[in-house]
């Protein structure tokens, strides 16, 4: 009874630190390496959910095959979210608390992803993010987050660049869905815009997953843009495409946010907008046919997974993952804090996803692209170092087709 005391003691420390020393002699006596995964399995994002799943799969088997980290053979705790912020929340409860890993990889969704940031603030947790591109989810300024992918600015910045370099019409309209992914990429698109000197003549949000965009699309038709720019994602990017056709909406150049209009599905007739993703442009992360070392290996891998070839959000996930690797091996250690500070400090320069790297905000500074549909493909149009092919400009009318 007398070490009674010292038991107490040493469970209330275990508590008050938790998340830092306990989840790292957890993972000391565990056989394996355990890495917290939250993403959307099922719900409305469940198709990106599953091939964060695929890219995770790869890297993992991989990673694996090489040794694992720290002698061990590393384990994904997966945590559905169900496309949902507050289950987004539960599962860094879950993963910290009861699955005691030391690091989380997610969410797939901007709103998603912001929703866990204080979460992970709390516990003292790091967290990679491998797709969500709202800016806001880093403005915290949080130690503990860390951001693979572009974001909002870099996307509106990109497509800008591309229409300034093609002398596109300076007339422009926004299409968004009202979300914080949604209203992060209209936000960053009417600043940028508006100072390279493009004029913003519509901006119009929309209720996701409705079936009926009509009257919105005739709004737009109206003010006679030149230009449109959609933050979709991939149900909505299909119907808005199909129903641009049927409102004979033609302006010189449909441009978009990427997620929906960068999807493996979008060009697609089953499950996507099919022929009439033709023309659309893209800002993307990544192709199979970039020029980064490792990008054809991974689509093969893909392929053989799944039979399809992957969209960006796929290889995201693969990079984090490895990312997430090479910082528990610099560190040696299953401390979060420890990992944390070798995220901060991480370097790696070739990497199928381009060079990664963390600023002081947390942000990988990635490469954009600009992609377009083409015979039902993404094809690289810009920036010129990268492209594949030249663009065609402008967007055939759609009784040209």
């Amino acid at each position: 009874m007398a070490n009674r005391p010292l038991f107490h003691l040493a469970l209330l420390l275990c508590f008050t630190f938790a998340l830092q020393g306990c989840a790292g002699s957890q993972q000391d006596a565990d056989s394996t390496f355990k890495i917290g995964i939250i993403t959307s399995l099922t719900g409305s994002a469940a198709a990106f959910g599953q091939a964060h799943k695929n890219g995770y799969t790869i890297a993992l088997a991989e990673l694996n095959a090489a040794g694992g980290v720290m002698g061990k053979k590393i384990e994904l705790v997966y945590y559905d979210d169900q496309t949902r912020p507050d289950q987004a929340v539960q599962g860094v409860n879950k993963l910290v608390d009861q699955n005691h890993v030391p690091i989380i990889l997610g969410a797939y969704s901007s709103e998603n992803t912001r929703a866990i940031v204080p979460a992970v603030n709390q516990k003292n947790i790091p967290l990679v993010m491998p797709t969500a591109t709202a800016d806001n989810v880093l403005e915290t300024g949080s130690p503990w987050v860390f951001r693979i992918c572009a974001g909002s600015t870099a996307y509106a910045t990109a497509t800008v660049d591309f229409l300034k370099a093609m002398d596109a019409p300076k007339s422009l309209a926004i299409v968004y869905e009202n979300t914080n992914f949604g209203e992060s990429n209209r936000e960053a698109m009417d600043k940028v815009a508006r100072a390279a000197g493009f004029d913003v003549v519509d901006s119009e949000a929309y209720q996701a997953s409705s079936p009926d965009y009509k009257a919105l699309l005739q709004r737009v038709k109206a003010r006679n843009p030149g230009v449109i720019y959609f933050a979709s994602y991939l149900l909505d990017a299909s119907t808005l495409m199909r129903q641009a056709s049927q409102a004979n909406l033609n302006p010189q150049y449909y441009t978009s946010a990427g997620t929906g209009f960068a999807a493996a599905e979008f060009p697609t007739r089953d499950k996507g907008a099919g022929p009439y993703a033709e023309y659309t442009f893209s800002v993307s992360q990544w192709l199979p046919t970039a020029r980064w070392k490792g990008s054809m290996e991974f689509d093969e891998a893909f392929f053989k997974l799944t039979g399809t070839h992957p969209a960006y959000h796929a290889m995201e996930a693969y990079a984090a993952l490895l990312t997430a690797a090479a910082a528990i091996k610099q560190a040696n250690s299953a401390q979060p804090a420890a990992i944390r500070d070798a995220l901060k400090a991480i370097d790696l320069p070739e990497t199928p996803f381009g060079p990664i790297k963390f600023d002081e905000h947390g942000q990988n500074p990635h490469q954009v692209l600009i992609t377009q549909v083409l015979d039902g493909k993404y094809r690289v149009v810009y920036p010129p170092d990268a492209a594949e092919t030249a663009p065609v400009v402008p967007t055939p009318p759609w009784d040209k087709r």
